[in-house]
Order: C-alpha cells, then structure tokens, then sequence
C-alpha cells in the first residue's frame, strides 16, 4: 500500500492502472484508494484463471469465485464505470464439461468488461500432468470461441454505457 501511495505522489505521471493483481493480494484498502486517487484509474485487469471453484482447488489457487466476486462488486459499488479485464484459462487438465459451464454461468454473472482467454497448454515436469482427465483440442477450441463470443458481449455493453458521456482522454501521441 505504501508503494501505490507513493506513486499516486509523483509528479510528472499521469496515470496507472492496476493490473495482473491476484483477487486474494488486491485488498479493500487499494479498492478504496484507487477510488479516489489522483493518478489511478479506475481500470483493472485481474486473473481469474477459472470460474470453477473446483478447477480453482486444481490449480492451487489461494481463492475462490466467492472471493473473486466480491472484488468484482466493490470495484463497482465505488467505481461503476471502472473497466475490469479478467484472465481466464480453458481447457486445464481436469476441467470437465460440467466445471467448464459452472465457470461459464459465473463469468457470465460478473460485471466485468472483457476476458482475455488462453488455453491450457501441457508443460512437462510440472504437477499438473499428474491430474486425470486431459481436455481435446477440439473442446479446448469450442470452449475459447464461447467465452470469447461472451468477452465481446460484455465489452460492447460496456462501450454502449459510456455513450453521451464525457471523459478526460490522455494522448500518448500527438
């Protein structure tokens, strides 16, 4: 938390945008911060990796869609317009037909602005190859369309959102 504070001091920067913070380390208190923050913007990108809590448990992962979502809404009680990008991974060993649509209704649920989907790629040496259950290419494939069909349904509403708004633009370029 000292490190964003410090940030949001330094003259000169415009502004930052949260990103690539795991749901268990962005705590309220930089939800809160970032909310009324100079140079934060209300822009984050956070890794879900998986809608799926047991997916989630699979992967060792230190939270759970419960948690996920309650980041999710404290982002948008204090910013609603804040963009929320999310990493989702399709495919992981062990990601059953039901686990895939329970992940499916979740996101779909979320009041996010787009995914960015990748899909599960085998590493050798890793503990992951120990999991049963080995997803085709072909489901792989299927599953990454829908989501990415979902992602541009969620991004075109947020677009639709801001129309007849007005916002401050930073050009990078000129």
């Amino acid at each position: 938390m000292e490190l964003i504070r410090a940030l949001d001091a330094v003259e000169g920067i415009e502004r930052y945008r949260i990103s690539s913070i795991e749901p268990n380390l962005l705590t309220d208190e930089i939800i809160d911060f970032c909310a009324q923050s100079r140079a934060f913007m209300p822009h984050f990108h956070i890794p879900l990796q998986s809608g799926s809590d047991e997916v989630l448990r699979l992967m060792h992962r230190k939270y759970d869609t419960n948690l996920f979502r309650s980041k999710i809404e404290k982002i948008k009680s204090l910013m609603p317009h804040a963009f929320i990008g999310v990493d989702v991974i399709v495919g992981t060993r062990g990601e059953r037909d039901e686990y895939f649509e329970d992940a499916y209704k979740f996101i779909e649920s979320l009041d996010i602005t787009q995914l960015h989907v990748f899909s599960y790629s085998e590493r050798p040496g890793t503990k992951a190859l120990e999991i049963p259950y080995a997803v085709s290419p072909e489901v792989k494939h299927e599953r990454s369309q829908r989501l990415l069909a979902l992602s541009a349904e969620k991004t075109r509403r947020f677009y639709e959102s801001a129309i007849g708004s007005t916002r401050p633009v930073l050009f990078e370029h000129t």
